[in-house]
């Protein structure tokens, strides 16, 4: 791929719109609005002009009655752990502001990740097989300047979310779980033996809410109290027709040097009616940030020279596009009771990361274990949920990985920078072999791997290193430092608590609770769930 000359100047959709227009405007389902929508919470975020809710409150007062265990809020994800839970025997009820119904766009995992909805008892193999869309091989790690990489079996299978979810919603209420489409969430009411849920045009009480309405649920906005996000990944791109036949995908690829501050990086798979290709980057909420939709100026502008195709050549079959917001204290911390976040509305997600579905699945044999404790042992306080969600050093180590990967709104940097760093340490990590590389594309780092990497980029490419010390500054490098620490604690404690763990069933079930909670912390805070596939 030639690079394009950093020289190009940005052109603001607000002045001319044509080419974003002219690509969206025949699109089915009026993206451009949806664009404009999304881009609107953008501007927002960047300003700090969004209100705040206060949809939470408490009471003093017990409820008379409480109706279901669980109530969820939230469908789309919300179903997994609903569909789980209704069929342990839990009371489930599970609202959703429209229909329940999975997008036509593929979500793209790993076959091992899937293998959970097997195990979990969610899909049988056959339904498991017809639930994938796509499957692809090989995909490729590529940056301006770098040698290429090449891998197999990471993130190359498409699954159809339309059957997936209704597969789900199926198995939810043949197992008694009550699902209330186009219920939206209104308010919530903590009292001291449940909660009490507003939404549509009547209330719902159970013990346990859970919120899976994701980054801009009004519970999450109400939490964090009009807090800036500390980062943000800007996606947007398009599934469409035309392209030239290419059987493999693209992990993460750049072709570009820094522009207009940003570093653009490229994701590209085939999908079932065509192929589909990303543009994102990782920037700061700072007010000069470019809006989504002149981002998707330059996803088209560049996208001929990215897949070797005239604009004129492809049908374009749907648009897509989103702002993922991350924050440094992650995962989020409730004040109230009663109310557990999972998903994206947990915060618990990589900072590298722009999809829910993949960090979901793998963390919900582990949620949906800790619930089913947690109201067993009727631990469901804040103090009780916050071990559902804890705080985990192979994540945050990942922030310094983001601050490499993106540019101040002010700050110098060399063109080439971001895409030298990178190939260098993809390269060093394809020479340790599979076991190093293949975790880290699926957002699992491990300290053995992490410290080999950091070993080997260090001797073999110094100037890079030093290079990145003015970039993320001293202050991001020393917080970094302690959460590596905490990844070889962890790293080193989980095995031992593993064979302490033989001998806790003689406990008080508060005692198993959050022992059970601690391994778990420790096996996923150190990436040890994590099995290679040979």
């Amino acid at each position: 791929m030639p690079p394009v000359s950093p020289s190009v100047v940005i052109v603001d959709s607000t002045t001319n719109p044509s080419l974003t227009e002219q690509i969206l405007a025949p699109v089915p389902g009026n993206p451009l609005a949806s664009l404009r929508r999304v881009d609107h919470l953008w501007r927002s975020l960047r300003e700090q002009t969004r209100p705040i809710p206060a949809v939470v409150q408490s009471h003093a007062l017990p409820l008379e009655t409480v109706e279901w265990d669980v109530v969820i809020c939230g469908g789309t994800l919300g179903i997994l752990v609903g569909a789980t839970l209704a069929q342990q025997g839990w009371r489930v009820a599970l609202l959703e502001r429209g229909t329940l119904r999975g997008r036509e766009q593929e979500w793209n995992i790993s076959r091992r990740e899937l293998q959970t909805f097997v195990t979990l008892g969610l899909l049988t193999e056959a339904e498991l097989a017809q639930a994938i869309a796509t499957t692809y091989n090989p995909a490729r790690i590529s940056f301006l300047g770098g040698t290429e990489v090449w891998v197999k079996d990471v993130l190359n299978i498409g699954v159809d979310p339309v059957y997936l979810l209704a597969t789900l919603k199926q198995k939810f209420l043949a197992a008694g779980g009550e699902l209330f489409e186009h219920t939206p969430f209104q308010s919530l009411m903590g009292h001291p033996n449940g909660v009490q849920v507003q939404a549509g045009d009547r209330p719902f009480t159970a013990r346990l809410a859970i919120d899976a309405m994701g980054h801009f649920s009004p519970i999450v906005q109400q939490a964090r109290q009009g807090r800036s996000p500390d980062a943000v990944c800007l996606v947007v791109g398009s599934c469409a027709q035309g392209f030239p036949a290419n059987s493999t995908g693209d992990l993460i690829a750049t072709f570009t040097p820094i522009q207009h501050q940003c570093q653009y990086f490229w994701e590209a798979f085939p999908a079932r009616d065509g192929r589909t290709t990303y543009l994102f980057t990782y920037v700061d909420a700072h007010p000069d940030r470019p809006s989504l939709e002149t981002l998707f100026n330059e996803y088209l502008r560049l996208l001929p020279t990215y897949q070797g195709v005239e604009l004129a050549q492809l049908q374009f079959q749907r648009a897509l596009f989103g702002v993922f917001p991350a924050y440094r204290q992650s995962p989020l911390r409730l004040e109230w009771d009663r109310i557990l976040p999972v998903g994206d509305s947990s915060g618990g997600q990589s900072p590298l990361s722009f999809g829910g579905f993949g960090a979901m699945v793998r963390h919900l044999q582990r949620l949906t274990s800790g619930i089913q404790d947690a109201l067993q042992a009727d631990l469901l306080d804040r103090r009780a949920l916050a071990a559902l969600q804890p705080y985990q050093p192979n994540l945050s180590v990942t922030w310094l990985f983001q601050q490499t990967m993106s540019v101040g709104i002010d700050q110098q940097t060399t063109p080439n920078q971001i895409n030298d760093l990178l190939a260098g340490i993809f390269q060093d990590m394809a020479g340790l072999g599979d076991p190093v590389l293949k975790p880290f594309l699926q957002d699992v780092v491990q300290f053995p791997a992490l410290f080999q990497t950091l070993a080997q980029t260090a001797i073999r490419h110094p100037r890079l290193v030093l290079q990145v010390i003015p970039q993320v500054g001293v202050l991001s490098l020393t917080e970094w430092l302690g959460h590596y620490l905490n990844l070889a604690r962890y790293a080193a404690l989980y095995p031992i608590a593993q064979r302490f763990l033989r001998s806790t069933q003689a406990f008080p079930p508060q005692m198993q609770y959050y022992f059970r909670r601690w391994l778990d912390a420790l096996a996923y805070g150190s990436g040890q769930d994590y099995e290679h596939e040979g």
